[in-house]
């Protein structure tokens, strides 16, 4: 299984428009060669240098083939960020710092019996024993003056 954005190249820069304090938008995302017998799609969006989740979608349809920019296919339920909210939130390290955002698929042999507005725990907790095949996207962000 592999995870593309046509934003960011894997380990490259993530553009300043889907930070927290400009667009805030989240970026277009890819996935191809799911595995047979793929039932649900999960997504994680983490800062690897701070302990921050930013973004969790889950129940995504296995037909889906990707995630439009700012948006989830019809479906996909979103589940609580760090900051307590349902949905995305942008990068935001501190202005000139660079931090890294791992966006990490997972194919999965069920679809998760969670309400939308789950905690990422509880997402995590829930896909436990059922993941098929996971695939990952690194970017780097430069925090800007807010």
């Amino acid at each position: 299984m592999v995870l593309r954005s046509s934003a960011f190249a894997h380990e490259g820069e993530i553009p300043e428009r889907y930070g927290f304090f400009r667009e805030n938008v989240s970026p277009p995302l890819r996935w191809e060669n799911l595995p047979a017998g793929t039932r649900s799609l999960a997504l994680l969006m983490d800062d690897l240098d701070y302990p921050f989740s930013h973004w969790v979608v889950y129940n995504i349809p296995p037909e889906a083939t990707g995630l439009d920019e700012g948006q989830v296919p019809a479906g996909a339920l979103q589940g609580r960020n760090t900051a307590g909210t349902v949905g995305y939130v942008g990068p935001y390290p501190p202005a000139g710092q660079v931090h890294r955002y791992a966006f990490t698929l997972y194919a999965l042999d069920i679809s998760l019996g969670l309400p939308a507005g789950a905690s990422r725990q509880e997402v995590v907790a829930a896909l436990q024993g059922h993941i098929l095949a996971r695939a990952e996207l690194v970017g780097r962000y430069r925090g800007v003056e807010r």
